[in-house]
């Protein structure tokens, strides 16, 4: 659909926005305003992170450019670095752009509208979700491109969706891709919009998924996933192509690994092919979408889905390729820098951690242990624990330093609201840290944090809050 005339199209699936990347404001998305009148742009007194007396609007708190450590903050508090912010968006996007791929950033990771609408600032096709509450989310942030990235399998949910495409303003219509795994979603889809308008029907893209042995959700086998293609495109639904996520193939990156996310990759591409020779798709010339997510192995994704597929009649067929990335908008010091594919991409720069959890000494109550204000909470934990970065010192008014590095300080666990941080084996000539002092945390799983927040704040490199971000979990 092109954003330019809001017009359905047949031939293309906006891969020219990929480059694009229009300038927007921040906490817009799409080129919409939002905010007006949403309990979401008011803080106040309940919000974690803030010190508020009253309530207050996110510019009003920004205005003056408070710095973390003055009294319209307290602790525990999530900032976002904004310089790593930024490159790890204009990173991405530049990636995208040579590889010549869609990016549909996987809001799940933050729910935050303001960091999408910098995503699409910088060129996101649209917005990924994980379900059909997060896609109500995004549309009434004013996204007009949302790919669920899983199945729906409530007949309420599939009315819903064609409610919202049916009355999403004319001007500017609704486009919604989603998956189907089985032959019962199908049928409810086509349940859903059996008597819709053809322009209706035709902003609702069906994608086949395609899973692993072992693996989650998607067919299995490329004959299975044929016969899904069939039907869909019998019940008169629009069938745009396959997708997968290729993190089920592998855990790691040693080069089995790899390998086996190359082969998925390729059996993706498969799949397409016999979509395309069955006459499902691409009769008219149109390409062939084919979707994988791209946090961990977007180097191998980028190398194995682009390019046209040959067809046995020597005719080729298109295909957009749309990756799903979205934890590498703000990275972390733990798994996705273990994972990390950028290192990988001929050309590219590393991401850079984005994300630190500011959280107090609350106590000193033994040799070797500090306890700290912040628990299961505030952090993610799922897969790593958090690890220590930085400290600022308190004086004996309470007044903080700035942050310098705190080497050999361990995490070893943690509880609701409070964080075991072992401190036997500081680096030479590290002074004992103290009540009162702050600790910088960083996370692993970027996922599992955002979701303990209402609101981050956004720092410049003087630590000045630029900015407050909100999210819809």
């Amino acid at each position: 659909m092109s954003e330019q005339d809001g017009t359905p199209s047949t031939t293309t699936h906006g891969l020219e926005d990929v480059a694009t990347g229009t300038a927007e404001t921040r906490g817009t998305a799409h080129g919409h305003e939002h905010g007006r009148g949403r309990s979401s742009d008011t803080v106040g007194p309940r919000t974690k992170g803030l010190a508020l007396g009253a309530p207050a609007t996110l510019a009003e708190v920004t205005a003056d450019l408070p710095s973390t450590t003055g009294d319209t903050f307290g602790w525990p508090l999530l900032t976002l670095d904004d310089a790593a912010l930024e490159h790890n968006l204009t990173t991405m996007a530049e990636v995208c752009r040579s590889a010549g791929v869609l990016h549909a950033p996987h809001v799940k990771t933050t729910m935050s509208r303001q960091v999408f609408a910098r995503q699409q600032a910088h060129g996101a096709w649209g917005a990924t979700v994980a379900n059909p509450a997060q896609l109500h989310t995004v549309v009434d942030w004013g996204v007009r491109r949302v790919f669920l990235a899983n199945e729906m399998v409530d007949p309420r949910e599939t009315r819903r969706l064609r409610t919202l495409v049916e009355t999403s303003d004319a001007l500017d219509p609704l486009e919604a891709w989603l998956y189907v795994d089985s032959a019962y979603g199908v049928r409810l889809l086509a349940t859903a919009f059996a008597d819709a308008a053809p322009e209706v029907r035709e902003r609702v893209g069906v994608l086949v998924e395609v899973g692993v042995a072992g693996g989650r959700t998607g067919t299995r086998g490329p004959e299975q996933a044929l016969d899904l293609a069939r039907s869909v495109a019998g019940a008169g639904l629009r069938l745009v192509g396959v997708a997968g996520y290729e993190g089920s193939a592998a855990s790691g990156t040693t080069p089995d690994d790899l390998a086996r996310v190359a082969a998925y990759c390729r059996s993706l591409r498969e799949v397409a092919g016999l979509f395309v020779e069955a006459g499902l798709v691409g009769q008219d010339g149109s390409p062939i979408v084919v979707s994988a997510g791209g946090s961990s192995f977007l180097d191998v994704v980028v190398a194995e889905l682009p390019g046209p597929l040959d067809g046995p009649d020597g005719r080729t067929t298109p295909v957009d390729v749309l990756v799903r990335s979205g934890a590498y908008v703000t990275h972390d010091h733990g798994f996705c820098e273990r994972m990390d594919p950028w290192r990988r991409i001929p050309g590219a720069v590393p991401m850079r951690a984005a994300a630190t959890v500011w959280a107090q000494v609350l106590s000193a109550p033994e040799p070797g242990l500090v306890v700290l204000g912040a628990g299961r909470r505030d952090l993610a934990y799922d897969l790593d624990l958090p690890v220590a970065l930085s400290v600022r010192r308190a004086d004996d008014d309470g007044v903080l330093a700035s942050p310098e590095p705190l080497h050999g300080a361990r995490v070893t666990g943690l509880n609701d609201q409070h964080l075991f941080l072992a401190v036997d084996d500081l680096a030479p000539g590290t002074p004992a840290l103290g009540p009162g002092d702050v600790v910088g945390l960083g996370i692993s799983h970027p996922c599992t944090l955002f979701d303990k927040w209402r609101v981050a704040a956004v720092v410049d490199a003087e630590d000045r809050v630029v900015e407050l971000v909100t999210t819809d979990f």
